[in-house]
């Protein structure tokens, strides 16, 4: 399909992966069952960050015997997974949200916490918004609407995906042409090879959602090996399998959220978790490690530090961290990214024969799609404002934004999406400890310069968090694999 521009192409992962005012730990929060008062005084393990990824190591290992101790800074956990529920108690996710094929790790970790997925919505035609116009489209934008930026779009990402094949996942800066790829923004290589005008903007309507950022952000490197993350150690990544609904990473989402995940496993670690606890040092020697947050010190043999890389910039290590790391972490900004749902009493636009999955070219409404959760008649139609689309109206006035939002639904299905009965956002910008969204980013030379260390231990601290994954970075899934791997890496060192 012409660069994939199928409905929902555009989402890319992270933002599908990880982004209404949320309401913070669920009914059966395991808020009630973290630790109170004073914190231990020592354990084995530190996990520094409650997030889905310091969730599992922890889980991990304290299955293997250790005893450990998770220190969220906010008041609930789930970073950057987070719920919304609706005046019917049905549940969307401000946050991570979608599921799709070889993500085996979420799969299964969801699986055991008993969360049961379900198919988004994809019946019906989508959405191609250009100068005003609005047309429908079934499947794959036809040449009719986009004229030669199909056919060219479609060239551009076969010649992504052999690229992509060719990086080594774990260490994508050892390619013969990493030093040549790292050079340019991916802005600059479709300039390079596009056969007709145009193709950045549709480009540009995969990667606000997906990163934040637009093309003229991410490095061509670092955008390969994202794509070359889409799948695991037996499918190779392509960008379709990124990009899409069926069967790709936005084929399904969790029936009541996806934060239900991290709260029963938070709520299994139970006393293990403490709210409220960010971590401003993180001293070594001595054969151990001392975790200084606002709730107290506790002393460890080793820690893991799952936060997005901006939060971790603020720890005091000591010693400091090797200048490599440090150089890397002020080289990963994260994204600019908000979440907009209009809800509606029911999903009008399906009566249409639309599937409320929309493209536009500009304006607020780039990627739009059908939000609505199962078992409820209400319908939400949501926007992601990622990227310079951010930068414009991510600092308006809220009522202005809403207007403009409200618009561009208005534009592609009708003047019934000006009138929802709630309208519910979230900036993830404004998130104190996250820093934006959905993932942190890559821009020209990082990736050759820094990007060996990301993974590599500070004497007793390891890394986790879903920027450090070799499969799926960005997804939730990619959180699970790197919670995992730091937990095995811990484990080998205190047996």
């Amino acid at each position: 399909m012409p660069f994939s521009i199928s409905r929902r192409s555009v989402l890319g992962g992270a933002a599908g992966g990880m982004l209404a005012a949320g309401t913070g730990l669920d009914a059966a929060s395991g808020a009630e069952d973290a630790l109170h008062g004073a914190l231990p005084r020592s354990v084995d393990v530190v996990v520094v960050g409650g997030g889905l990824s310091g969730l599992v190591a922890a889980r991990r290992l304290r299955a293997k015997g250790h005893t450990v101790l998770v220190l969220e800074a906010r008041g609930r956990v789930g970073g950057r997974i987070h719920n919304h529920h609706l005046r019917d108690g049905s549940t969307i996710e401000s946050g991570g949200a979608f599921i799709g094929p070889t993500q085996d790790r979420i799969a299964a970790l969801a699986k055991e916490m008993k969360v049961r997925t379900f198919k988004e919505f994809t019946t019906g035609k989508s959405v191609y918004v250009s100068k005003g116009r609005a047309q429908t489209f079934e499947g794959t934008v036809p040449s009719i609407q986009l004229g030669l930026l199909a056919p060219d779009a479609l060239l551009l990402q076969s010649r992504i995906d052999n690229m992509a094949k060719e990086i080594d996942v774990n260490a994508p800066w050892n390619h013969p042409k990493a030093a040549e790829w790292d050079k340019l923004t991916l802005h600059e290589w479709i300039v390079d090879n596009a056969l007709v005008d145009g193709v950045v903007d549709v480009i540009g309507a995969w990667t606000q959602p997906g990163f934040g950022s637009d093309p003229h952000e991410l490095s061509l490197l670092f955008t390969l090996w994202y794509v070359a993350c889409s799948g695991n150690a037996s499918n190779k990544g392509t960008f379709e399998r990124n990009a899409n609904t069926s069967g790709g990473a936005q084929e399904s989402r969790f029936v009541g959220g996806s934060q239900l995940i991290p709260l029963r496993i938070a709520k299994a670690l139970g006393h293990r978790v403490a709210l409220h606890a960010p971590v401003r040092r993180i001293v070594q020697g001595n054969g151990h490690v001392k975790v200084v947050s606002d709730r107290g010190t506790v002393r460890a043999k080793r820690v893991i530090v799952a936060a997005p890389p901006q939060v971790v910039r603020d720890i005091d290590f000591s010693p400091h961290m090797p200048l490599r790391r440090q150089q890397l972490l002020k080289h990963m900004p994260m994204g600019n990214l908000m979440k907009c749902d209009a809800v509606y009493k029911k999903p009008f636009w399906r009566a249409q024969g639309r599937n409320g999955f929309g493209i536009a070219l500009d304006g607020p409404t780039r990627a739009v799609f059908d939000n609505s959760p199962p078992n409820s008649d209400l319908g939400v139609l949501l926007a992601f404002v990622g990227g310079d689309t951010w930068r414009k109206y991510g600092l308006e006035t809220r009522a202005k934004r809403r207007a403009a939002v409200l618009g561009g639904f208005a534009q592609m299905f009708g003047d019934e999406a000006l009138h929802p009965i709630d309208f519910v956002e979230h900036d993830w910008n404004q998130e104190k400890w996250t820093g934006g969204g959905p993932v942190a980013v890559m821009g020209p030379g990082t990736m050759t310069s820094f990007g060996r260390s990301i993974r590599v231990p500070h004497g007793r601290v390891h890394w986790a968090g879903t920027e450090t994954s070799t499969y799926w970075t960005g997804y939730m899934d990619g959180a699970v694999r790197a919670g995992e791997r730091a937990a095995d890496e811990v484990h080998a060192k205190l047996r």
